[in-house]
């Protein structure tokens, strides 16, 4: 079945009618969207950010990129398991319609599908997420196909692979020329095959990406790669303006609140200085003080 969206007369947004709100979106309900209308993703790290962000987004990322953008690591490696579960539980208390996908840090996943399950298994457990994600295009088909037949619907990443990335080179696109392209389009292929129920298509060619989107018959979920995927994934701090150690090209601003959050705090650090804050609506008890 499809997702309805808030424009729809058989949904009810909390937000605006004090009604019940709509169920959260479920894979299948993801599934189904291919074709069709585009899939919306944000990541999020923290509950405060889940509310904000899910009237508005069909899939919020627990992404393992909260290693750099919430604890200024320099990668994504060394991320933990432990991390993922806090943040991933912290997101689900705060959202109730998106679907909620956690990632698999590097290391909790690669050694075996035994493992891959009991890491995934947890995430899923202690988080109350509903599906986990993960890195790797035909060398981790096998894990996949084997989490989903024991009931983990897993999302896949191919492309660039940040968790990758000491054995790929660095950042760059991927696909350039038609072995590398031929080799990205055989992971997908190899992913969707394996039972992924959707895929995140990192810094591949544009060309490559819509035709990796024609090819597979589930979600592609596209970043920095091409408007034709079936949906779109950006860290929300880059797009509000949060996160400016450096911009992604494939990065658009909707906001700058950065600066906005320096300017509230030197605005605040100067009330105090000069004894302007607390004021007298600020404090209990507050005595008139002669003139």
């Amino acid at each position: 079945m499809s997702v309805q969206r808030p424009s729809e007369p058989n949904k009810t947004d909390s937000n605006k009618t004090g009604g019940a709100k709509s169920a959260r979106v479920s894979v299948p309900d993801l599934v189904a969207r291919k074709g069709q209308e585009p899939i919306v993703c944000l990541t999020a790290y923290t509950a405060p950010m889940a509310r904000m962000l899910d009237a508005h987004v069909d899939l919020l990322l627990v992404g393992d990129s909260l290693g750099m953008v919430l604890y200024g690591l320099d990668s994504t490696i060394p991320v933990t398991l432990d991390m993922m579960v806090q943040h991933g539980a912290a997101v689900c208390r705060g959202s109730k319609q998106a679907l909620v996908v956690v990632d698999m840090p590097f290391g909790s996943y690669q050694e075996s599908p035994a493992q891959a399950f009991a890491s995934a298994a947890r995430l899923m457990k202690e988080t109350g997420c509903q599906a986990v994600k993960l890195e790797g295009g035909r060398a981790m088909a096998p894990t996949v196909e084997f989490l989903v037949a024991r009931g983990i619907p897993v999302m896949g990443h191919i492309g660039l692979m940040p968790q990758s990335v000491n054995t790929m080179g660095g950042y760059r696109a991927r696909g350039r020329g038609d072995s590398e392209a031929a080799s990205v389009m055989n992971d997908a292929i190899a992913i969707a095959e394996a039972g992924a129920f959707s895929i995140v298509v990192e810094g591949v060619m544009e060309q490559l990406a819509e035709a990796i989107t024609n090819r597979v018959t589930v979600p592609t979920i596209g970043i920095g790669a091409s408007a034709s995927c079936d949906g779109q994934v950006l860290v929300s701090e880059d797009i509000l303006g949060l996160f400016a150690e450096f911009k992604p090209r494939f990065v658009k601003r909707y906001a700058e609140l950065g600066s906005e959050i320096e300017d509230a705090a030197a605005r605040y650090a100067a009330d105090v200085r000069a004894r302007r804050f607390p004021g007298p609506d600020n404090i209990f008890g507050a005595v008139k003080r002669p003139a």
